[in-house]
């Protein structure tokens, strides 16, 4: 660690000692604030040859200084929420050019100090929004002028030169992350966050509700910048327990800093949720019912002078998921040549929770704490209906049938406390501690069936296997300005996590007799620690030539311990030989703006992706005894290099974004399938092992436009080559397989009078290119219709998806030397949902309890380096900035 330490403090040195060789010609660029540096604003437009530029936040050194002063807070006209790092110029009136500018900070709050006596005004310009022009302002000596709220309106212009308020986008591009802002997604309402990943360009989300970024499922997930162990058992069933009415943003982050941990291969996603900073109270409701769930969303705020609460409930309940599937396979083994023929009709119910108190202090304008806790439950239930078995082997058949019970239950609580620290612009500390754990059952139950009439229970077999995932987490960032456009970040972090695994297997005879371990399949634990320790430096720059860049550095290292509960010769080797290991992690981000307002951009960084509780885990899952897997303990990290190089920008009325990417993994975790004899019978075995290659070469393209004013429409494509291996050189095992896959999304959004919506969407992948086949291609589609009522505190909503499918089916196969084979799996996923949303309390500036008037809002640490000043002068603190800053600390398991 000493080693490291040196390097990391050379390192830094380095990258601050760069800005000595830097230059400043001119231009117009704008300095972010904490972790969000971007290009900046236009600048001033004009002769450029005569015109004197400046790096907002300096000023000219021929500038008359005085000590007048100007602040203010910029925000947009539409949604309320702060505009986060415009430019802001001061002009000159004589002269018509710019002396001064500063950029607004997290917040959308402002300053210009030292401005000497004179008659100035001020210019507002970001990128994406119309640039504004403030009427004259006077300076006297020692006049501080606070303007107030300014509000900017999007770049949106209609003919015959009228000129109205154009509607927030539904998809946006930041400095450092896409935003799909999901709060203006009406046709998800009563749905969950797998319904609003399916629209957010780049995502990927199958049937099942998995999520891939770019083609791979090694993804990051955060809820709030926070890790959560809701995460580490299934993504999918986690996102079911998030309700889509309570996320306010999505973001992709494709190429994170140096800030952010080193887990997920592809990126990270983070889930927004929905806050009330507001003063007074407030309780949302929002009800839902369909043919295939239902839902109820309690949430309740109470906010009076420095302190605040939030009491939320969710629940939800699925019914009437109907499915069916039917496979063939060929096998080779000890046994000979085995075809099997499976068929079943499949059901499935559950029922979800979601419960969080928060609780918040501002100590004073520059500090505050916060603390929140969590928990979620998952009870889901899936059955397999008359399961029939056809089996040839050497010409001789036999026909079985079993029905099969599978219950994934869980419940998750998530604890957090941080304290943040605001000394001056963009220089604060913030100390975050959490606590989560994740306690999980996944059993079956099988009633074995006479294999003539199908009907009588000859026998049950039965697999318990209880989890749990427990980490705990210590995080300390400071940052601090070099200068007036460098910022210098560092921190550590520790993360103690403790995975364990318990399973035990039993069999009966008949319908009604005791059960008895099975003596055929030993029962066993595994635990399995997992401790990391972390350090890291980044350092930005922007100039005046808008150039951006963003460099950095985090070291991890990492200690396992795991063992079996119970050592036998089934287990395999001895977990104890299981390596420590270090990995040194670089990031780079280059960003430049270009003529008409387009930014270009090109980022390199290297991720890691350990293996989590579903791949170490050695419980034999056999509830199909054809088709059985197995983790694998002695799984070490896949190590993943990312290259990016992305333009986007306005082209006439239309935002486009195009990015080129490679993905290349080594050491890749994937899956071997052998056959072995299981009960009699010759099955499929699939596990794991770090064997493999990927390398991943593609684009990604969307557009979106708004018409009239009250018409977004947008769309895009995601196409990429995808090549495996798994570098075995055995003419049985060895597999190789590539091809290309194809993917994308179109929606529409109509906004009319008297509080109607219309919003339609359709998306879909094609066929996934897998190790040893391919996985069936799928769409999704819906359009939903919203009424809002008494000044938007209620709406009523109607939405309908996959009306047409009945039922959607996907065609999946495989093919090795030893396995072929080829299924069907058939979804009746058609649904209509009613949702009715309503809102009460009040909010005033009367000065009661339910009013709002002086609030001087602190830095809201859930890692998002937003702010944290005094807005003053009684400005109205409408929302937080949708975007955050890094945080998490566990993995998005595989």
């Amino acid at each position: 660690m000493n080693k490291f330490s040196l390097s990391l403090f050379a390192l830094t040195l380095s990258l601050v000692a760069a800005q000595t060789y830097a230059q400043f010609p001119g231009g117009g660029g704008g300095f972010g604030g904490p972790g969000r540096f971007g290009p900046g604003g236009q600048g001033q437009r004009g002769n450029q040859q005569q015109d004197k530029t400046f790096i907002p936040g300096t000023a000219d050194d021929d500038k008359p200084r005085g000590n007048g002063k100007i602040s203010g807070f910029l925000m947009d006209s539409t949604s309320n929420a702060p505009v986060e790092y415009a430019t802001i110029a001061l002009i000159d009136t004589k002269t018509g050019k710019p002396i001064d500018g500063t950029t607004a900070d997290g917040k959308g709050k402002f300053s210009l100090t030292k401005l000497a006596p004179g008659d100035y005004k001020l210019q507002y310009s970001f990128l994406g929004y119309q640039n504004k022009t403030s009427n004259l302002i006077k300076i006297e000596k020692g006049s501080d002028i606070n303007v107030g709220i300014v509000k900017m309106s999007q770049d949106v212009r209609l003919l015959n030169e009228v000129t109205v308020t154009g509607q927030a986008a539904l998809i946006e591009e930041k400095v450092d992350r896409l935003v799909y802002n999901a709060e203006k997604d009406i046709t998800s309402k009563g749905g969950d966050a797998a319904d609003i990943m399916r629209k957010v360009p780049m995502l990927s989300v199958d049937l099942d509700g998995n999520v891939s970024l770019r083609g791979s499922s090694n993804v990051r997930v955060l809820i709030n910048n926070k890790p959560s162990t809701i995460i580490a058992s299934s993504v999918a069933d986690a996102l079911k327990q998030i309700p889509a009415d309570m996320i306010k943003t999505v973001e992709v982050i494709t190429s994170p800093s140096a800030k952010y941990d080193a887990e997920g291969s592809a990126g990270i996603i983070n889930i927004v949720t929905k806050k009330n900073t507001l003063q007074g109270a407030t309780l949302n409701m929002d009800v839902g019912t369909g043919n295939r769930s239902s839902n109820l969303n309690l949430n309740a705020s109470y906010r009076q002078g420095k302190m605040g609460f939030n009491l939320g409930g969710f629940g939800r309940a699925m019914y009437n998921i109907k499915g069916a599937f039917n496979s063939t396979q060929t096998s080779v083994g000890q046994m000979g040549t085995t075809t099997t023929i499976q068929s079943a009709d499949t059901r499935q119910h559950g029922l979800f929770g979601n419960y969080q108190l928060g609780w918040d202090y501002d100590i004073d304008k520059n500090t505050s704490l916060s603390a929140s806790v969590r928990y979620g439950m998952r009870n889901m239930i899936n059955f397999q209906d008359n399961l029939q078995t056809l089996s040839y082997l050497n010409l001789l058949a036999s026909r079985s049938g079993r029905n099969v019970e599978t219950k994934n239950l869980s419940g998750t609580v998530d604890a957090n406390v941080s304290y943040t620290k605001t000394y001056k612009t963009n220089q604060e500390l913030s100390i975050l501690g959490l606590y989560s754990r994740n306690n999980n059952t996944n059993n079956f139950v099988t009633e074995l069936l006479n294999g003539t009439d199908m009907h009588t229970i000859t026998g049950r077999q039965r697999n318990n296997n209880l989890s749990y995932n427990q980490e705990s987490t210590l995080q300390i960032d400071y940052q601090t300005p070099i200068n007036r456009n460098q910022l210098l970040e560092f921190g550590g972090k520790g993360i103690f996590r403790k995975m364990n695994s318990d399973y035990q297997f039993f069999t009966a005879t008949g319908d009604n007799e005791d059960y008895q371990l099975s003596p055929i399949q030993p029962s066993n634990g595994l635990d399995y620690d997992q401790n990391i320790t972390a350090l890291y430096a980044a350092y930005t720059m922007a100039t005046k030539t808008k150039w951006t860049l963003k460099a950095g550095g985090r070291y991890e290292y990492t200690f396992i311990n795991a063992r079996f509960q119970q050592q036998n010769a089934e287990q395999g080797s001895d977990l104890s030989a299981i390596p420590n290991y270090g990995v040194f992690v670089p990031s780079v981000n280059i960003s430049k703006g270009i003529k008409g307002g387009k930014i270009i951009k090109l980022a390199y960084n290297r991720r890691i992706q350990r293996p989590g509780i579903q791949s170490l885990n050695p419980n034999l899952n056999a509830a199909n005894p054809l088709n059985i897997s197995q983790g694998n303990p002695n799984l070490s990290p896949e190590y993943t290099d990312n290259f990016e190089l992305g333009l986007s920008g306005q082209v006439k009325k239309f935002y486009m974004n195009a990015t080129l990417f490679a993905r290349l993994t080594d050491n890749s975790i994937m899956s071997i399938r052998d056959t072995v004899t299981y009960n009699g019978q010759q099955a499929i075995l699939s596990t794991q092992q770090n064997i493999g290659t990927e390398r991943a070469y593609g684009a990604n393209f969307f557009t979106n436009v708004t018409l009239f004013s009250i018409w977004q429409l947008g769309g895009g494509f995601d196409l990429y080559h995808t090549f495996l291996t798994n570098n075995n050189e055995s003419a049985i095992y060895g597999a190789s397989n590539s091809g290309w896959v194809l993917g994308g999304r179109l929606f529409t959004s109509i906004t009319l009078k008297n509080g109607w919506g219309i919003q339609g969407f359709g998306g879909g992948r094609g066929r996934q290119i897998n190790l040893q086949g391919y996985q069936g291609s799928f769409a999704f589609y819906n359009l939903g219709v919203k009424k809002d009522f008494n000044n938007k505190r209620g709406s009523i909503g109607i939405g309908a998806e996959n009306f047409f499918n009945h039922p959607f089916k996907v065609r999946s196969e495989t093919i090795s030397p030893l396995v072929t084979q080829r299924s069907v799996n058939s979804m009746y996923n058609a649904g209509v949902r009613v949702n009715f949303s309503y809102r009460l309390g009040k909010m005033s500036m009367d000065g009661s309890g339910f009013s709002f008037g002086r609030r001087k809002k602190s830095i809201n640490n859930d890692d998002q380096k937003g702010g944290g000043d005094d807005n003053g002068g009684g400005i109205q603190q409408q929302s937080q900035p949708a975007g955050g800053n890094q945080g998490g600390g566990r993995p998005r398991q595989k």
